[in-house]
């Protein structure tokens, strides 16, 4: 039930997932001021994120990662990397990997997930084939929100059908590289949430 969850899952939980987890946070914030809505953002979705390893468990977001979100307006502050549980995955209305290993994991895992766990890229590929007039109509309270989020969830699982997620769809891991390597993959992170955001909450 209420708010609509989602849980981001990259390999460590210190680069991309945490990137994911806060630009989603600030573009629905972003969304909200402009939609005007009255309960606060975290009454309505919930992002948050972990790792299929737990070697980073306890740490911080990787700098150069924090240094994204902080220039796209998102807060890295504290971010704690933790690693993957199954409590997790029960919990999320959508999961969002880095990567098709990931999404493979997350599945194995918990295989009733299979129908709400998408690569990242993948979502956001096939959400832009929505057609959002099919859905429930938006409003501003935690449980229309919610409905909205589960059934554009269902639409965009309908689109995928049984296709696999291409080689592109993948988040590259930028760990341990350059500044021009993050921000590639923050743009495609923000690819994927923006819309998200525009999607769950749109304008009157």
């Amino acid at each position: 039930m209420p708010p609509f969850t989602v849980l981001h899952v990259c390999m460590g939980n210190i680069c991309r997932s945490p990137m994911a987890e806060r630009m989603l946070d600030r573009a629905v914030r972003e969304r909200l001021a402009k939609v005007g809505t009255t309960p606060p953002a975290e009454e309505l979705l919930h992002s948050h994120s972990a790792g299929t390893g737990g070697w980073h468990a306890g740490e911080e977001m990787n700098p150069p990662a924090a240094r994204q979100v902080r220039a796209r307006g998102g807060d890295p502050n504290g971010f704690v990397a933790r690693k993957l549980r199954s409590d997790l995955i029960d919990a999320a209305d959508l999961v969002l990997t880095a990567t098709a290993d990931q999404q493979e994991y997350v599945v194995a895992l918990r295989p009733d997930a299979a129908a709400r766990t998408f690569v990242l890229g993948e979502f956001g590929r096939l959400l832009n084939a929505v057609d959002l007039s099919t859905l429930p109509s938006s409003g501003t309270t935690p449980d229309d929100v919610y409905s909205r989020g589960v059934a554009l969830v269902d639409a965009v699982n309908t689109l995928r059908g049984n296709a696999p997620p291409v080689a592109a769809d993948d988040l590259d891991d930028p760990w341990g590289r350059g500044d021009q390597a993050f921000t590639r993959v923050a743009d495609e992170i923000e690819d994927t949430v923006d819309p998200l955001a525009r999607a769950l909450f749109p304008l009157a």
